[in-house]
């Protein structure tokens, strides 16, 4: 298979509702899309043809409202990543399509790597059969209270849930505890049967990591992602309280490496922060000699972007529910319409290079 073509393009798309970074908030999600056609020969079966497919490459960088950069995710920025490609897709062209693992195990980028390794799957067909729709995929929907918004309005969400929703995502570590494990007692109060993964952003001290789980029931929580600012705690506060936690952000360091730990019972993996294919694949193999859940969660994609995690946890893990939910905040769909008014096509998205 080679490269024939290739098309960079930028898109912007403006969110109904804020969504949380950390505790940061964004109204505006921007991001590029890599379109490639190759060509493809078959001397066995004497046929030829062209091949297009297309990927959302979207560090999770930019300015928060209140025009502050977005800490503690992507290190890399739209700009930098735009010009990484500019620069590398002439020379892709005439290339066998497995240049592209290439380039994605040389560059800095871990955006650009998991998007580059993503597109030479979908080239050579290995998310084919992959084929459930977008809107069919279970997600874990995400609670947390949008800016003024009453609490009774989301009490009336968390009542809204359909029946056969068994577990939610809590955003914690935002506001006070005493506010936060008023939040968790409610949603149980209104729908019991409900398993919690609580989610801290590294938000808490141990002291308050330990306090804010000891007022909650520990039979509810799934897990509490990120519990402690220093990850090194997190042990202890298991030791402290019992409860199960995940690691997310600390996953994201290029120094990182899987050491199994008390309390440890997810990877929260989102591989726009992460890096190629293959090395979410190792880190997977990794936490499943230990018995450690691999959860694929999005890095606020737009639908193209959310539409290939949902494929990749077909494959990955195909038992988990992957955190999936945020498209609901985004004022169109990107390429992939997954059911809004408007979908974006690349005629509509602004061209940045053609080769």
């Amino acid at each position: 298979m080679i490269i024939s073509s290739a098309q960079l393009y930028s898109y912007q798309i403006p969110l109904d509702k804020l969504l949380p970074v950390g505790k940061q908030r964004i109204e505006l999600r921007s991001g590029l899309v890599l379109r490639l056609q190759v060509n493809e020969n078959s001397e066995a079966e004497g046929t030829s043809g062209v091949r297009t497919e297309l990927v959302e490459i979207s560090p999770l960088s930019g300015l928060d409202i209140d025009s502050r950069p977005l800490m503690g995710f992507s290190q890399e920025s739209s700009q930098e990543v735009s010009q990484l490609l500019e620069e590398r897709l002439e020379s892709l062209i005439g290339k066998p399509v497995i240049q592209l693992l290439d380039l994605a195990e040389e560059t800095q980028y871990p955006s650009v790597a998991f998007g580059l390794s993503l597109l030479y799957c979908k080239l050579i067909g290995q998310l084919d059969d992959t084929e459930q729709s977008l809107l069919e995929t279970r997600v874990v929907p995400l609670i947390y209270r949008g800016q003024d918004e009453s609490v009774s309005t989301l009490h009336d969400r968390v009542r809204a849930l359909p029946r056969d929703t068994h577990s939610v995502k809590i955003k914690v570590a935002q506001t006070s505890l005493e506010e936060e494990i008023q939040l968790v007692h409610q949603v149980l109060a209104i729908r019991p049967d409900l398993k919690l993964r609580l989610d801290a952003n590294r938000g808490f001290s141990l002291e308050q990591a330990i306090e804010f789980a000891a007022c909650l029931p520990i039979d509810a929580v799934e897990y509490i992602e990120e519990p402690c600012i220093d990850h090194n705690d997190n042990p202890n506060f298991y030791r402290a309280v019992a409860m199960p936690w995940a690691l997310d952000e600390t996953l994201n360091d290029p120094k990182f490496k899987f050491v199994m730990q008390a309390g440890l019972t997810a990877l929260v993996i989102k591989p726009m922060l992460i890096g190629t294919l293959e090395k979410i694949q190792n880190l997977q193999h990794e936490a499943d000699q230990y018995g450690v859940r691999t959860i694929l969660s999005s890095s606020l994609e737009a639908s193209l972007g959310i539409e290939a995690l949902a494929r990749l946890n077909q494959i990955m893990s195909p038992d988990e529910i992957p955190g999936l939910d945020t498209l609901g905040a985004f004022s169109a769909d990107l390429i992939f319409d997954s059911g809004k008014a408007k979908c974006l096509s690349c005629d509509e998205l602004t061209l940045i290079k053609s080769v």
